[in-house]
């Protein structure tokens, strides 16, 4: 049924006034145009189902029910202003999800108004993916698949000979949810776009937890500037059937594993194109996929946090010159990390995005964290000679333990000339961790200094082939404040393992104070050399030494409270190497489960003044059976003995590590 006017409506009531004043016949009451009773479609009602023939503008004020298909037909025009708000109910009738769905026929138009502060949203009911079945358009577009071809959804006609079509206009649209399932076959997409002319304008389009495709284009000549699209189940970006259109400007998100493909193209190649593309997954997986003789053209490509970058799915295709990324023809060896091309900001008019990022695998330049952003890592993070990392307060920053890459080669590390800045506050500390919890799970933190050690100048660290080591005790490698650091410890041999925080040769002009080092595999923190000194420092259950110390270290640990709980993992302290007599002010360590406080190896001492142990079987072990000369482990301000106990009261208050979690 069309639209009533409100001049039919007037006129119907000044009739009947006269024929009251007329006759005694009982008065009809003129037509309510707010009822949607038994109407195909009718202006102002706000559940949206039914055939759409004639022109219609929705109210920005009213919330609209999507209760089944809403068909704009040939001729006319759905107009949707800023700020609407168009939920789909896949219940309400108890249709199933692919029978909601909003369908632009060929010879119909949309024209989505809305802005940055006031985009228009369509999404279900229950925030579930494939709920529902997104927004299609039909267009009189070439496709490989003919003249009104049948789409596999919903038997929408589609396909013309116009590839200058217009069905309308789309800007600043948030579509989440969609992607229903008919079959293991066919899906709906979140915007489904069928030989879609280039006389339709697409701009600023988000397209968010779907259950199959982002967008989807099915020939066409079709062009979309500004798309963000994040954890779409299947392809964020899918075409075939000879589209030929362009994208400008795409950002594209994955952190849900085993759903990662960025491109997906299929089918006849027509060169589409894409300007500026950056993809990022905290999973892994497969950034951009061809099948059969498909192809692109895509300049400012960035990918991150892939396992594979490029799939070519048919093995006996050699000929890739039909996919030319970055000016050249793609190459299956190549990662395409590079520094992203577009900004995940760029979309902060998306109330409901997403803020991940994965860390890139080399800083040569300075660069700032977002603590409204949680990073991920999936490889070696290597900050280099010159730049600076600043990583602020609040920020999370996770290894990928189910990386492809071994957990040996998932840590982030300082270069010697480099320096970290961590800014944590005790209501906001900074937080490193990795995705599964698990002890020695990533490689942790890792400083190289120019301080001094045993070693000497450039060595190379037992992790990584790192060098470290120079001859200025006072090196400054930057400054680390509120950290709490989880799950590290990743064994490279039965030798050789990294730590939570590893100090090569870092000297006293670096800043250690008020660091939580937990669920280690392997030490807590240890000292390669170097004059640095920490204050403030907490340590839980690291599965080897919580502080440990090589290679000469003289720096000095000040408050540190030490918390052992697991079976045969109890050592607070282990100094091995020669004795350059690190100080330690306000020890206190407590045991659980027994284990030995503090072994010393070869000649190695320190020098301890408030010493606290309780729980412990052993306070005090020596590793040399012929070490007669304790003279060199100063406690109390005199040589240890082996008969002590050393079980004053706490020195350290527990209460002033309430900070960590």
């Amino acid at each position: 049924m069309k639209k009533v006017s409100t001049k039919l409506v007037v006129m119907a009531m000044l009739i009947l006034g006269v024929l009251s004043s007329c006759s005694k016949d009982p008065v009809i009451e003129p037509i309510d145009p707010t009822d949607d009773s038994g109407c195909t479609d009718c202006q102002g009602g706000t559940d949206l189902s039914g055939s759409l023939e004639e022109d219609r503008t929705l109210d920005a004020s009213q919330t609209y029910n999507l209760t089944g298909v809403y068909s704009v037909e040939s001729g006319a025009t759905l107009t949707i202003p800023a700020g609407t708000e168009i939920i789909a109910n896949p219940d309400l009738d108890e249709s199933d999800a692919t029978n909601v769905y909003i369908v632009v026929q060929k010879g119909g138009k949309i024209d989505i108004q809305g802005s940055s502060s006031a985009p228009v949203i369509m999404r279900s009911s229950n925030g579930q993916a494939g709920s529902w079945g997104g927004l299609i358009i039909a267009g009189n577009g070439v496709t490989t698949e003919g003249v009104d071809a049948t789409a596999e959804v919903g038997g929408i006609l589609y396909g013309g000979t116009d590839n200058g079509d217009n069905s309308g206009s789309i800007n600043y649209l948030v579509l989440s949810d969609a992607g229903a399932q008919i079959n293991a076959e066919s899906q709906f997409n979140g915007l489904s776009l069928y030989a879609v002319g280039s006389g339709t304008k697409i701009t600023n389009v988000a397209l968010n937890n779907g259950a199959d495709d982002g967008v989807e284009f099915f020939g066409g000549a079709a062009s979309a500037t500004n798309l963000y699209l994040e954890n779409n189940e299947d392809d964020a970006v899918d075409w075939t059937e000879g589209w030929s259109g362009s994208i400008d400007n795409v950002y594209i998100l994955h952190t849900i594993a085993n759903f990662s493909t960025a491109l997906e193209g299929d089918g006849e190649n027509k060169n589409p194109k894409i300007n500026n593309l950056t993809a990022v997954s905290t999973t892994g997986g497969t950034a951009l996929q061809f099948k059969k003789n498909s192809g692109m053209t895509i300049t400012g490509l960035s990918l991150s946090g892939y396992d594979t970058a490029v799939d070519i799915t048919d093995d006996t295709r050699t000929d890739l010159s039909g996919i030319i990324l970055n000016g050249e023809t793609a190459d299956l060896s190549k990662s395409y990390s590079s520094e992203p091309t577009v900004q995940a900001s760029a979309f902060d008019w998306i109330s409901n995005r997403g803020a991940v990022s994965v860390l890139p695998g080399t800083i040569d330049n300075d660069l700032s964290l977002d603590a409204n952003t949680e990073y991920v890592i999936s490889g070696v993070v290597s900050v280099n000679e010159g730049a600076t990392l600043t990583i602020p307060a609040g920020t999370k920053i996770t290894a990928r333990s189910d990386a492809e890459t071994a957990a040996t080669s998932i840590y982030i590390v300082v270069q010697k000339g480099a320096m970290i800045d961590i800014q944590g506050t005790e209501a906001k500390p900074v937080v490193m961790s990795s995705t599964s919890g698990t002890a020695g799970s990533w490689g942790g933190l890792v400083i190289a200094g120019n301080a001094v050690t045993t070693e000497g100048v450039d060595a190379t660290a037992e992790v990584g082939g790192i060098l470290y080591g120079g001859t200025n005790p006072e090196d400054n490698s930057g400054s680390i404040k509120y950290l709490i650091l989880k799950d590290a410890g990743a064994q490279i041999n039965a030798e050789s393992q990294y730590n939570g925080l590893s100090l090569y040769a870092v000297g006293s002009g670096t800043t250690i104070e008020n660091i939580a080092m937990l669920n280690g595999a392997d030490d807590g923190v240890e000292f390669f050399g170097g004059s640095v000194t920490v204050t403030n420092a907490y340590f839980e259950d690291n599965e080897d030494d919580q502080i440990d110390w090589t290679e000469g270290w003289d720096g000095g640990v000040t408050n540190a409270y030490i918390n052992l709980t697991i079976n045969n993992f109890s050592t607070a302290l282990e100094g091995d190497g020669e004795n350059n007599l690190p100080e330690f002010t306000n020890l206190t360590a407590v045991s659980s489960t027994g284990g030995t406080a503090l072994q010393f190896k070869k000649n190695s001492g320190a020098v301890i003044t408030g010493l606290s142990l309780s729980g412990f079987d052993t306070n005090i072990d020596i590793t040399d059976d012929t070490r007669t000369d304790l003279s060199g482990i100063q406690i109390e301000g005199v040589a240890a003995t082996l008969e002590a106990a050393y079980d004053a009261d706490a020195t350290v208050d527990v209460s002033i590590f309430d900070w960590v979690n």
